[in-house]
């Protein structure tokens, strides 16, 4: 008994450890699945991480039977199940036994393989105060009761593990943030050096022409002047990639200075968006960025409605043209590498994107982002 709560405490102390030291969230949970199992003597595990917007996914997973691995775990990542319904809906806050699990069930009934007759599971939710990430399933074969003991200890790790991604997500909101500083510092520099040396060979090429009388002169100083010019539109362009000038004075100013040296002409409707947090206002505007592009290169118009609201801890933002448009179906991939990384965008804030566009009759593309309240 001694020598195994020894061991207990040695694989405790590795689990501290590893969740002290972990900077990616996937690679640690995998890591923990694995050391908690040992722990604990028992035979598989799986866990979903689940955003905002209630979407789980598959986040790391030990030693699954063949039934929850058939077609590529389909069974494990697609449709609802009783520990999924009870997280969404409030009944689960603590460590719990689940009675016949659905994904098991699923996997028998439709013969996809051995489930090593496991039919139950224990189920913790994964939190830091009052912040849910997922949860932590726990099973073995013919093993249908998980003792209190067992539980407390299945919700201490878990309680561990909400720490440590809410730590994770909190390094990596820095990082970015050092990322958006160290962006606008080079933008700025460049604003500040070649920027204006570009302007000046410009101008003293103009200066130069009008005092020359060879014709010779004067057309390699013309041809220098569009060089110049053509130097100082990329630079410009460089800069707005960079770090978007108005955007000091929100994201609504940056979207319509950028439509402006698009050459776009916009109807515009923006209230409440001035004070945004930093990490929504950057994803914001490198989508509106995106959308823009678009409606300049393939719309066949320069007619662009623009559409930023904040409301209700949400922020809207619609971006509409009436040009040529595009079939689109939604069941199929959006069509352009620019259109699914927009969409990978709004998911990495827990925003919903849509896309709506057919032949001759233009394209809108809609996204709702939640803030926190307070946010």
């Amino acid at each position: 008994m001694k020598d195994k709560r020894i061991r207990e405490l040695n694989t405790l102390k590795i689990i501290a450890e590893k969740l002290n030291e972990a900077t990616d969230v996937k690679e640690m949970l995998k890591d923990i699945l694995c050391e908690l199992l040992k722990l604990t003597e028992l035979h598989s595990g799986w866990i979903f991480l689940i955003n905002n917007q209630g979407e789980y996914e598959l986040a790391a997973e030990y030693n699954l039977p063949k039934g929850l691995t058939w077609n590529k775990k389909k069974v494990m990542c697609e449709g609802d199940c009783w520990c999924i319904d009870r997280y969404h809906d409030g009944r689960l806050n603590k460590a719990a036994n689940i009675i016949n699990c659905k994904r098991i069930e699923n996997a028998i009934e439709n013969n996809w393989g051995e489930t090593n007759g496991m039919t139950h599971h224990a189920t913790v939710p994964l939190r830091a105060g009052n912040e849910k990430f997922g949860l932590l399933n726990m099973a073995s074969p013919n093993k249908t009761h998980f003792t209190d003991e067992e539980l407390a200890l299945l919700e201490s790790v878990a309680f561990q593990i909400g720490t440590a991604i809410k730590r994770i997500q909190l390094v990596e909101k820095d990082r970015k943030h050092a990322l958006i500083e160290e962006r606008n510092r080079l933008a700025q520099d460049l604003h500040d050096s070649v920027n204006q040396l570009l302007f000046s060979i410009m101008l003293t090429a103009r200066g130069t022409k009008e005092i020359t009388k060879e014709n010779e002169v004067k057309e390699m100083l013309s041809y220098i002047q569009e060089l110049s010019q053509e130097a100082l539109t990329e630079m410009k362009g460089l800069i707005w990639q960079l770090r978007p000038q108005g955007l000091e004075n929100g994201i609504g100013s940056a979207l319509l200075n950028y439509a402006t040296v698009l050459g776009l002409n916009v109807d515009s409707n923006i209230e409440g968006v001035c004070t945004l947090p930093c990490h929504i206002e950057e994803e914001l505007w490198r989508i509106g960025q995106e959308a823009l592009n678009n409606c300049k290169k393939h719309s066949g118009t320069n007619k662009v409605w623009l559409s930023l609201l904040r409301k209700n801890y949400t922020v809207q933002m619609i971006i509409e043209d009436k040009g040529i448009g595009f079939h689109y179906d939604e069941k199929n991939q959006l069509p352009t590498m620019g259109l699914r990384g927009m969409k990978e965008r709004v998911r990495k804030i827990d925003g919903n994107f849509k896309l709506n566009s057919s032949n001759g009759e233009g394209t809108i593309i809609t996204i709702f982002i939640p803030l926190q309240k307070g946010g």
